[in-house]
Protein backbone atom coordinates (compact mmCIF):
# COMPACT_ATOMS: atom_id res chain seq x y z
CA UNK A 1 0.00 0.00 0.00
CA UNK A 2 1.24 3.46 -0.74
CA UNK A 3 2.66 5.53 2.09
CA UNK A 4 2.57 9.21 2.96
CA UNK A 5 5.65 9.95 5.09
CA UNK A 6 6.13 13.25 7.73
CA UNK A 7 9.83 14.13 8.59
CA UNK A 8 11.49 16.53 10.76
CA UNK A 9 15.18 16.39 12.59
CA UNK A 10 14.22 13.18 14.07
CA UNK A 11 13.93 11.58 10.77
CA UNK A 12 10.55 9.98 9.41
CA UNK A 13 8.12 10.92 12.41
CA UNK A 14 4.71 9.66 10.77
CA UNK A 15 2.89 8.57 8.09
CA UNK A 16 -0.17 7.86 6.39
CA UNK A 17 -0.23 3.81 5.14
CA UNK A 18 -2.91 3.64 1.93
CA UNK A 19 -3.64 7.51 1.91
CA UNK A 20 -6.28 6.99 -0.41
CA UNK A 21 -8.27 4.49 0.99
CA UNK A 22 -12.33 4.08 2.13
CA UNK A 23 -12.24 7.62 4.19
CA UNK A 24 -15.50 6.59 6.48
CA UNK A 25 -13.09 5.02 9.04
CA UNK A 26 -9.36 5.79 10.14
CA UNK A 27 -7.20 3.80 11.79
CA UNK A 28 -4.55 5.43 14.13
CA UNK A 29 -1.57 3.21 15.92
CA UNK A 30 0.51 5.88 17.75
CA UNK A 31 2.38 3.44 19.61
CA UNK A 32 3.74 1.56 15.91
CA UNK A 33 7.44 1.36 16.30
CA UNK A 34 10.12 1.17 18.78
CA UNK A 35 12.43 3.46 16.66
CA UNK A 36 14.62 5.82 18.69
CA UNK A 37 16.93 8.35 16.51
CA UNK A 38 20.74 7.65 17.11
CA UNK A 39 21.31 11.12 18.36
CA UNK A 40 18.92 10.32 21.30
CA UNK A 41 21.62 7.65 22.10
CA UNK A 42 18.74 4.56 22.62
CA UNK A 43 17.52 6.68 25.76
CA UNK A 44 20.40 5.28 27.97
CA UNK A 45 18.67 2.09 27.52
CA UNK A 46 20.59 -0.94 26.67
CA UNK A 47 20.42 -4.95 25.50
CA UNK A 48 16.59 -6.04 24.49
CA UNK A 49 14.65 -3.53 26.50
CA UNK A 50 13.56 -1.82 23.21
CA UNK A 51 12.53 -4.88 21.69
CA UNK A 52 10.08 -5.25 24.81
CA UNK A 53 6.80 -3.34 25.34
CA UNK A 54 7.69 -0.44 26.90
CA UNK A 55 9.10 0.49 23.27
CA UNK A 56 6.05 0.31 21.63
CA UNK A 57 2.57 -1.57 21.29
CA UNK A 58 3.51 -5.11 19.85
CA UNK A 59 1.83 -6.06 16.74
CA UNK A 60 -0.39 -3.12 17.08
CA UNK A 61 0.93 -2.11 13.74
CA UNK A 62 1.00 -5.38 11.60
CA UNK A 63 -2.86 -5.61 13.11
CA UNK A 64 -3.65 -2.57 11.89
CA UNK A 65 -1.77 -2.16 8.44
CA UNK A 66 -4.27 -5.70 8.07
CA UNK A 67 -7.21 -3.91 8.59
CA UNK A 68 -6.50 -1.09 6.89
CA UNK A 69 -6.02 -3.29 3.37
CA UNK A 70 -9.57 -5.38 4.37
CA UNK A 71 -11.36 -2.18 4.91
CA UNK A 72 -9.68 -0.13 2.37
CA UNK A 73 -9.07 2.22 5.26
CA UNK A 74 -5.71 5.03 6.08
CA UNK A 75 -3.55 4.16 8.86
CA UNK A 76 -2.14 6.87 10.35
CA UNK A 77 1.16 5.63 12.77
CA UNK A 78 3.97 7.18 14.44
CA UNK A 79 7.06 5.94 13.44
CA UNK A 80 9.18 7.22 16.81
CA UNK A 81 8.92 5.09 20.06
CA UNK A 82 6.59 6.06 22.49
CA UNK A 83 9.58 6.46 24.82
CA UNK A 84 10.93 9.52 22.31
CA UNK A 85 7.41 10.99 22.19
CA UNK A 86 3.98 9.57 22.99
CA UNK A 87 1.61 10.33 20.53
CA UNK A 88 -1.49 9.46 22.15
CA UNK A 89 -0.72 11.95 25.00
CA UNK A 90 -0.85 16.13 25.04
CA UNK A 91 2.14 17.81 25.47
CA UNK A 92 1.23 18.67 28.81
CA UNK A 93 1.09 15.23 30.06
CA UNK A 94 3.67 14.19 32.59
CA UNK A 95 4.21 11.09 30.36
CA UNK A 96 4.30 12.13 27.16
CA UNK A 97 7.95 11.49 27.52
CA UNK A 98 8.12 9.15 30.28
CA UNK A 99 11.19 9.31 32.46
CA UNK A 100 9.73 6.07 33.88
CA UNK A 101 8.11 3.39 32.05
CA UNK A 102 6.98 0.22 33.87
CA UNK A 103 9.43 -1.42 36.44
CA UNK A 104 12.34 0.61 33.95
CA UNK A 105 14.48 4.58 34.13
CA UNK A 106 14.44 6.11 30.96
CA UNK A 107 17.40 7.98 31.77
CA UNK A 108 17.16 9.78 28.03
CA UNK A 109 14.14 11.45 29.11
CA UNK A 110 15.53 12.25 33.16
CA UNK A 111 15.31 15.94 33.83
CA UNK A 112 14.52 17.30 30.48
CA UNK A 113 14.49 21.20 29.85
CA UNK A 114 11.94 23.05 28.26
CA UNK A 115 13.38 23.12 24.71
CA UNK A 116 14.68 19.86 24.80
CA UNK A 117 10.77 18.88 25.47
CA UNK A 118 9.74 21.50 22.87
CA UNK A 119 12.35 19.90 20.65
CA UNK A 120 10.33 16.76 20.65
CA UNK A 121 6.78 18.45 20.78
CA UNK A 122 7.77 19.83 17.41
CA UNK A 123 9.74 17.07 15.60
CA UNK A 124 7.36 14.08 16.70
CA UNK A 125 3.93 15.09 17.98
CA UNK A 126 2.98 17.91 15.89
CA UNK A 127 3.75 15.96 12.40
CA UNK A 128 1.97 13.08 13.50
CA UNK A 129 -1.20 15.10 15.08
CA UNK A 130 -1.03 17.10 11.47
CA UNK A 131 -1.03 14.13 9.47
CA UNK A 132 -3.86 12.82 11.59
CA UNK A 133 -5.83 16.11 10.83
CA UNK A 134 -5.29 16.23 7.27
CA UNK A 135 -6.75 12.56 7.20
CA UNK A 136 -9.91 13.76 9.02
CA UNK A 137 -10.12 17.01 7.08
CA UNK A 138 -9.68 15.59 3.36
CA UNK A 139 -12.39 14.12 1.29
CA UNK A 140 -15.09 12.49 2.23
CA UNK A 141 -16.82 12.65 5.77
CA UNK A 142 -15.73 10.31 8.38
CA UNK A 143 -17.55 8.24 10.64
CA UNK A 144 -15.55 6.17 12.87
CA UNK A 145 -11.84 6.80 14.04
CA UNK A 146 -9.89 3.59 15.56
CA UNK A 147 -6.99 3.69 17.28
CA UNK A 148 -5.36 0.13 17.56
CA UNK A 149 -2.96 -0.47 20.89
CA UNK A 150 -2.13 -3.66 22.43
CA UNK A 151 -0.83 -4.61 26.12
CA UNK A 152 1.00 -6.84 28.04
CA UNK A 153 -0.15 -9.71 29.50
CA UNK A 154 1.77 -9.61 32.76
CA UNK A 155 1.98 -5.60 34.44
CA UNK A 156 4.41 -5.26 36.97
CA UNK A 157 4.17 -9.28 37.94
CA UNK A 158 0.34 -9.18 37.73
CA UNK A 159 -1.09 -11.38 35.07
CA UNK A 160 -3.89 -9.91 32.83
CA UNK A 161 -6.86 -12.21 32.07
CA UNK A 162 -8.75 -9.42 29.77
CA UNK A 163 -7.73 -10.24 26.39
CA UNK A 164 -9.33 -7.22 24.45
CA UNK A 165 -9.98 -3.95 25.75
CA UNK A 166 -12.69 -1.93 24.24
CA UNK A 167 -11.74 1.59 25.37
CA UNK A 168 -13.95 5.06 25.03
CA UNK A 169 -13.54 8.38 26.44
CA UNK A 170 -17.06 10.49 26.63
CA UNK A 171 -18.95 8.69 23.43
CA UNK A 172 -19.11 5.31 24.24
CA UNK A 173 -21.67 4.74 21.33
CA UNK A 174 -19.40 2.95 19.02
CA UNK A 175 -17.40 0.83 21.84
CA UNK A 176 -20.69 -0.12 23.67
CA UNK A 177 -21.88 -0.95 19.65
CA UNK A 178 -18.85 -3.06 19.48
CA UNK A 179 -19.27 -5.02 22.91
CA UNK A 180 -22.67 -6.08 21.93
CA UNK A 181 -21.26 -8.15 19.08
CA UNK A 182 -17.92 -8.56 20.12
CA UNK A 183 -17.63 -12.28 20.66
CA UNK A 184 -14.64 -15.59 21.32
CA UNK A 185 -12.48 -13.37 23.96
CA UNK A 186 -12.71 -12.16 27.51
CA UNK A 187 -13.54 -9.05 26.36
CA UNK A 188 -14.36 -5.76 28.96
CA UNK A 189 -14.97 -2.11 28.44
CA UNK A 190 -12.66 -0.07 29.62
CA UNK A 191 -9.53 -2.11 30.55
CA UNK A 192 -7.33 -2.65 30.79
CA UNK A 193 -6.88 1.14 31.18
CA UNK A 194 -9.71 3.97 30.48
CA UNK A 195 -10.10 7.47 30.19
CA UNK A 196 -8.89 8.07 33.83
CA UNK A 197 -5.73 6.55 32.61
CA UNK A 198 -4.99 9.25 30.45
CA UNK A 199 -5.09 7.19 27.59
CA UNK A 200 -7.65 8.32 25.21
CA UNK A 201 -6.05 11.17 24.11
CA UNK A 202 -6.54 10.98 20.19
CA UNK A 203 -9.83 9.93 20.56
CA UNK A 204 -10.82 12.98 22.52
CA UNK A 205 -8.57 15.91 20.91
CA UNK A 206 -9.13 14.24 17.12
CA UNK A 207 -12.62 12.41 17.25
CA UNK A 208 -14.85 13.92 20.01
CA UNK A 209 -14.57 17.65 19.52
CA UNK A 210 -15.16 16.52 15.29
CA UNK A 211 -18.75 14.57 16.36
CA UNK A 212 -16.93 11.27 14.39
CA UNK A 213 -17.56 8.15 16.33
CA UNK A 214 -14.88 6.30 18.12
CA UNK A 215 -13.47 3.53 19.85
CA UNK A 216 -9.68 2.30 21.33
CA UNK A 217 -9.01 -1.20 20.71
CA UNK A 218 -6.72 -2.89 23.19
CA UNK A 219 -5.27 -5.99 22.40
CA UNK A 220 -3.02 -8.85 25.00
CA UNK A 221 0.15 -9.00 23.01
CA UNK A 222 0.63 -12.41 23.19
CA UNK A 223 -2.72 -12.94 21.01
CA UNK A 224 -0.63 -10.94 18.18
CA UNK A 225 2.92 -12.02 18.58
CA UNK A 226 3.11 -13.96 15.31
CA UNK A 227 1.78 -12.17 11.68
CA UNK A 228 -0.45 -15.08 11.26
CA UNK A 229 -2.19 -14.10 14.75
CA UNK A 230 -2.23 -10.43 13.70
CA UNK A 231 -3.72 -11.51 10.33
CA UNK A 232 -6.39 -13.96 12.39
CA UNK A 233 -7.07 -10.90 14.64
CA UNK A 234 -7.42 -8.43 12.07
CA UNK A 235 -10.29 -10.73 10.71
CA UNK A 236 -12.06 -10.90 13.86
CA UNK A 237 -11.66 -7.30 14.63
CA UNK A 238 -12.79 -6.06 11.01
CA UNK A 239 -16.03 -8.44 11.16
CA UNK A 240 -17.03 -7.08 14.20
CA UNK A 241 -16.37 -3.28 13.33
CA UNK A 242 -18.73 -4.48 9.93
CA UNK A 243 -21.03 -5.84 12.62
CA UNK A 244 -21.46 -2.88 14.65
CA UNK A 245 -21.47 -0.60 11.89
CA UNK A 246 -24.38 -2.88 10.35
CA UNK A 247 -26.57 -3.20 14.06
CA UNK A 248 -26.11 0.47 14.76
CA UNK A 249 -27.10 1.51 11.53
CA UNK A 250 -24.49 3.75 11.38
CA UNK A 251 -23.89 5.05 8.06
CA UNK A 252 -19.88 4.68 6.85
CA UNK A 253 -19.77 3.37 3.13
CA UNK A 254 -20.99 0.62 0.84
CA UNK A 255 -17.19 -0.95 1.13
CA UNK A 256 -17.87 -1.20 4.90
CA UNK A 257 -21.25 -2.37 5.38
CA UNK A 258 -21.16 -5.33 2.98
Amino acid sequence: MKQVVASSEFGEVAQVVNPAGNHAIVLVCEHASNYIPERLDGLGLAGDVLTRHIAWDIGAMETASIMAELLDAPLVSSKISRLVYDCNRPPEAHDAMPANSEIYSILGNQNLNDEQKSERIKGCYLPFEQLLSDVLDKGEPHTVLITMHSFTPVYKGEKRAVEVGILHDVDDRFALALKQVAAGYDIRLNEPYGQDDGVTHTLAHHAVKRGILNVMLEIRSDLITTSDQCAAMAEVLVGWIKAAVQAGSIETSRKVAQ
